[in-house]
C-alpha cells in the first residue's frame, strides 16, 4: 500500500515537472523570446522586401502607362502649315503664308510663259513654285532652327538640374531659361510660362514643346516631366541623366557624318556631274545643246531626264542621310 502510494507519488510529480518544463521552461530560459526573434528576423524582411517588389511593380506600370499617354498624344497631332510656320521661326499667319505662295507661283509662271511661250510648261512651274518651293523653304527654315535647338537644348536642361539642386522650384528654373538662354531655346519656354500662367500645368506646358519641335529630345523632355509629375522621384538626377544622353547622342551624329562624309561628297559630285557638264557643253557648243529647250522631242528628254534624276538624287540622299 505504501509502495503504491509512493509510486503515484512519483508518477505525479513527473507529470508535473514535464508539464514545467514544457510550458514554463521556454518562458524562464528565454527559448520563446529566441524563437520570437528568429521569426521576426525570417518573416519580417521577406514581408518588406515583398512590399517592396510590389511597390516597384506599380511604379513601373506607372511609368509605362505615362509614357504610352504621353506618346499617344503626340502620335495623334496633325502636322499643319501654321506648326510648320512656328517650327520655322516665322512670324506669319497661314493665310499670309498661302498669298505668298500664290504670288510666288504667279510670278513664276508668266515668267515662264513669257520666255518660252509654252502653256504647260508655264502651269507646271507655277505649281513647284506656288506649292513646292514655299514647302521646301519652310523645311529648310525649320531644319535650321531645329539643329540650333538641339546645341543649345543640353545647357538648358543643365541649368534646370542646378536650379532644382540649389532649391528652386521648377517653375523659376523654367523662367531663367525664356530669360537668359539664347535663341531658339528662350523662345520656346518663354511659351512654356506663358502656357503656365494661363492655367496649365508643367507637364501639359512641356507637352505643346513637343508639338512645337517635334525632336526625340523634346520628346525625352518631356516624358522625364510627365513621369515626375506623377511618379515623383529625384527630378534633378533623371534630368540630369537626359542631359548626358542628349550630348553621347550628339557625339555619336558627329562621328556618323565623319564616317559618312566620303559617301556623301561622292553624292554630291554624281548629283552636280550632269549640270556641270550640260553647262560646260553649253558653253562651248550653244548650237548644240539648244536642241534641248526649243525643239519638243528635246523637251521630252529633258522632262524624263529630270525625273530620272531627281529619283536617283532622293535615292542616294536615302542612302547617306542617317536618322540619330
Amino acid at each position: 500500500m505504501i509502495f503504491r502510494i509512493l509510486a503515484l507519488a512519483m508518477l505525479a510529480a513527473f507529470s508535473v515537472a514535464g508539464l514545467g518544463f514544457v510550458f514554463v521552461y521556454p518562458f524562464l530560459s528565454g527559448e520563446r523570446k529566441a524563437e520570437k526573434r528568429q521569426a521576426a528576423f525570417t518573416s519580417g524582411p521577406s514581408r518588406k522586401s515583398a512590399d517592396r517588389v510590389a511597390e516597384a511593380v506599380a511604379r513601373r506600370k506607372q511609368i509605362a502607362e505615362s509614357v504610352k499617354e504621353i506618346e499617344a498624344r503626340s502620335s495623334r497631332k496633325r502636322v499643319t502649315i501654321d506648326n510648320m510656320l512656328t517650327r520655322a521661326g516665322l512670324n506669319l499667319s497661314t493665310p499670309q503664308f498661302l498669298i505668298f505662295a500664290a504670288l510666288a507661283g504667279l510670278v513664276f509662271g508668266t515668267s515662264t510663259y513669257i520666255l518660252d511661250r509654252n502653256v504647260y510648261m508655264a502651269l507646271a512651274v507655277t505649281l513647284v513654285g506656288g506649292a513646292g518651293l514655299p514647302i521646301w523653304v519652310l523645311k529648310f527654315l525649320a531644319k535650321r532652327r531645329l539643329k540650333r535647338f538641339v546645341e543649345l537644348f543640353p545647357d538648358a536642361i543643365d541649368v534646370i538640374v542646378r536650379g532644382v539642386k540649389a532649391g528652386l522650384p521648377l517653375g523659376d528654373c523654367l523662367h531663367i531659361i525664356s530669360a537668359e538662354v539664347a535663341e531658339p531655346v528662350r523662345t520656346e519656354f518663354r511659351q512654356i510660362v506663358e502656357a503656365q500662367t494661363m492655367g496649365l500645368s508643367v507637364a501639359e506646358s512641356v507637352d505643346r514643346l513637343v508639338a512645337r519641335v517635334p525632336i526625340s529630345e523634346t520628346s525625352f523632355f518631356s516624358i522625364v516631366i510627365g513621369i515626375q509629375q506623377k511618379a515623383g522621384g529625384s527630378l534633378s538626377e533623371a534630368l540630369a541623366n537626359l542631359s548626358v544622353v542628349l550630348r553621347e547622342r550628339r557625339k555619336m551624329e558627329g562621328k556618323i557624318k565623319a564616317l559618312s562624309s566620303e559617301a556623301r561628297a561622292s553624292a554630291y559630285i554624281i548629283g552636280a556631274l550632269p549640270f556641270v557638264v550640260g553647262g560646260l557643253v553649253y558653253l562651248t557648243s550653244p548650237k548644240y545643246m539648244e536642241l534641248l529647250w526649243m525643239t519638243q522631242t528635246g523637251q521630252f528628254v529633258m522632262a524624263g531626264s529630270a525625273l530620272w534624276m531627281g529619283l536617283g538624287i532622293f535615292i542616294m540622299k536615302k542612302m547617306v542621310s542617317f536618322d540619330f
